[in-house]
C-alpha cells in the first residue's frame, strides 16, 4: 500500500470518528472503552486486517447496493473480507459468527436479522477478544459492552418523517392508512412503526386500519397489499416500510384498476433507484432515505477498533426526504 493512500485513508478515519464522537457527546451518548485488537494471531505492525461481515440476505434493492459498498469499500481499504450471506434467518447469522470467531478474524461485522438473542454468540466473540461492530440494525441487549460500536440510520426518526408528512397534508376527513411492515422483529420494522405511531397519534384523524409484514420483499409487499385491498374496504395511504415492498403494492394497486399516488397515496422508506423512479413518475408520494452506502464508514470503524481507539458508541448517518421534484432533480446522479 502507498504512503499516500495510507496517510488519505488515516486523514478520512480521524475525521469521521471526531464528527462521530462531537455527535455522540451532544447526544448525551458515552463512549466505548478503548477495545481489544482480537484476532490473537495478528502482529501489531501487521498491514491486513481480516473482517468477518454477515450480511442479513439479498432481500431488496437496498440490501444489494449496502453488500456492494461493503465490498467495495473493503477491497479500497485493503482490508481482507470473509463475507456471509444469513439469507434472513438469525440461525445462519449466529453460525457465520462462530465459524468467524474460529477463524481468529481481527473484527466482526454484521446487520442482525432481528434485535434479540444474540448475548451468547457476542459473548464467545468478546472472549475470543474479537471486537464487533454493529451496522444499519443494532441489538436489543442490556450489555452494551458486548459491540464496540453501532453505525446505522435512526430508524425512528425515518418514521417520524414519513408520519409528519403525512400530517402535512392538512386532511380534514378520516385518513385510513395501511402499513407494509419489515421482517418481523427487525429492528427497522419495530423502529419505523414506533416512530410513525407516534407523529399520527396528535393527528386523530389519522389511522392505521391494517398492519402486516411484508418481509420487505416486493412480492411480500404485493401479496400482502393484494389482501388489504380485498379486506379493507377504504385506502387512503400505504405506508411501507421500505421501497420493495412499496413497489409490490403499486403492482397489486394497478392490477385492482386504482391509480397507485392518486386513488392511493404511499409513502415509503430507502430512496432506492426503482423507489425513486416510481416516485418521480407520481406513483409514490413521498420516501425518507436510508442511505445503504456505509462500507467507507464501516472500513474506518473497524481500522479503529482494530487499533484499539476509542470510538462513540452510536455513528449516525446523515439522510434526506425526497417528494416529486426531489427524485426528479436526485436521479441523474443516483449511485443506489
Amino acid at each position: 500500500m502507498s504512503t499516500t493512500t495510507s496517510s488519505r485513508r488515516l486523514t478520512r478515519r480521524s475525521t469521521l470518528l471526531r464528527s462521530a464522537a462531537a455527535l455522540a457527546l451532544t447526544l448525551g451518548l458515552a463512549a466505548c472503552g478503548s477495545a481489544p485488537s482480537g484476532g490473537g494471531e495478528a502482529a501489531a505492525g501487521e498491514d491486513t486486517i481480516t473482517l468477518g461481515f454477515s450480511q442479513v440476505g439479498a432481500e431488496s434493492g437496498w440490501r444489494s447496493a449496502n453488500t456492494q459498498s461493503i465490498q467495495d469499500s473493503a477491497a479500497e481499504a485493503g482490508i481482507e473480507l470473509q463475507f456471509s450471506d444469513a439469507q434472513q434467518k438469525q440461525e445462519n447469522q449466529i453460525r457465520a459468527i462462530r465459524s468467524f470467531i474460529q477463524q481468529r478474524v481481527d473484527v466482526i461485522a454484521f446487520s442482525p436479522v432481528v434485535e434479540t438473542g444474540w448475548d451468547t454468540v457476542l459473548q464467545e466473540a468478546k472472549r475470543a477478544q474479537i471486537p464487533v461492530v454493529l451496522t444499519d440494525r443494532s441489538v436489543d441487549s442490556a450489555d452494551t459492552s458486548l459491540y464496540a460500536t453501532f453505525l446505522g440510520s435512526d430508524f425512528i426518526e425515518e418514521g417520524r418523517k414519513a408520519g409528519q408528512w403525512l400530517v402535512d397534508q392538512g386532511d380534514t376527513g378520516p385518513v385510513n392508512v395501511v402499513e407494509l411492515q419489515g421482517t418481523t422483529g427487525a429492528a427497522p420494522a419495530i423502529d419505523r412503526k414506533e416512530g410513525f405511531a407516534e407523529v399520527i397519534a396528535g393527528a386523530p384523524n389519522i389511522q392505521v386500519v391494517a398492519s402486516q409484514t411484508g418481509d420487505f420483499t416486493r412480492s411480500g409487499g404485493r401479496q400482502v397489499m393484494e389482501a388489504f385491498l380485498v379486506s379493507q374496504p377504504d385506502i387512503d395511504v400505504v405506508y411501507a416500510h421500505n421501497d420493495d415492498m412499496a413497489l409490490g403494492a403499486i403492482e397489486a394497486i394497478e392490477a385492482a384498476g386504482r391509480v397507485p399516488g392518486q386513488d392511493i397515496r404511499i409513502i415509503s422508506v430507502d430512496a432506492v433507484k426503482d423507489g425513486m423512479q416510481a416516485l418521480a413518475d407520481g406513483k409514490i408520494n413521498f420516501i425518507v432515505e436510508c442511505n445503504p452506502l456505509l462500507g467507507a464508514q464501516l472500513m474506518d470503524l473497524v481500522e479503529a477498533v482494530h487499533a484499539g481507539e476509542q470510538v462513540p458508541a452510536r455513528v449516525v448517518t446523515e439522510e434526506t426526504v425526497f417528494d416529486q421534484q426531489a427524485a426528479i432533480a436526485a436521479l441523474p446522479t443516483r449511485l443506489y
